[in-house]
């Protein structure tokens, strides 16, 4: 404490290597199938120039997917994506554990039930145009990075109370209410029949706020959270028994 001034440091923020950011585009490109089971991938050369990066981060980057068995090197014939098997595409998918799930999505039901109940009686037109932006960005979305869409819906139906408490508890399960948003658009990105099952009860929600409707939007909450909840405990019950 200087002059009454408290003295704040800040620990360094590590970067990603250059490698691991290739390793994400390739797995992209997995999957939302730009690159299909069989096919072969661009050269070395090729993803040095398409990446902008050295050699040794596309190889580096290219050990690291055959250690994940997305990929095989043929010597002499280049680099094939491997036949799809969605565990390693989602090998960091299951941080939350079977009890993380159940308390997360018992909080959310308990609050954001109650708390859709509230938006839809008190959204303003810029409270639901953001909500409708949020699912269109959602609607578009091939990569994993829609979850900040749809935390961000998720949020702005929160923000709609204009209650400071219920803001700040939202905010306080925020981190792990992101990683289950994550590990569901993992998920989902695998199969097109859920991202179409997730976007009906988004929109679901969203039509009842915009319908001033408490009790459907309550029902269409309540209806999409367990949906998500199973989901994810479904794909943990069948990972731990491979």
């Amino acid at each position: 404490m200087k002059g009454g001034i408290q003295v704040l440091r800040a620990e360094k923020i590590s970067t990603k290597k250059v490698s691991e950011i290739v390793v994400e585009q390739i797995e992209d490109w997995i999957r939302t199938e730009k690159v299909m089971p069989e096919e072969k991938l661009p050269s070395v050369r090729e993803l040095c120039d398409m990446f902008e990066v050295g050699r040794s981060a596309v190889r580096d980057a290219l050990t690291t997917l055959k250690g994940k068995g997305l990929v095989v090197v043929k010597h002499g014939e280049g680099t094939f994506v491997c036949h799809r098997n969605t565990s390693h595409l989602f090998p960091d998918l299951m941080l939350l554990s079977k009890r993380d799930i159940s308390e997360l999505y018992q909080v959310r039901k308990i609050v954001e039930a109650g708390v859709v109940e509230v938006a839809a009686q008190n959204a303003t037109a810029d409270q639901l145009e953001r909500m409708n932006l949020a699912l269109g960005e959602l609607s578009r979305a091939e990569t994993v990075e829609a979850w900040e869409a749809d935390y961000l819906f998720h949020q702005t139906i929160a923000e709609a109370c204009a209650n400071d408490i219920l803001t700040d508890l939202m905010k306080a399960v925020s981190d792990t209410m992101k990683k289950g948003i994550m590990d569901c658009h993992r998920l989902i990105l695998s199969d097109k029949k859920l991202s179409a099952d997730i976007a009906g009860q988004h929109i679901a929600i969203y039509e009842a706020i915009k319908a001033n409707d408490p009790i459907s939007a309550r029902k269409a909450m309540l209806s999409h959270l367990t949906y998500v909840e199973e989901l994810l405990n479904s794909h943990l019950q069948d990972s731990s028994n491979e």
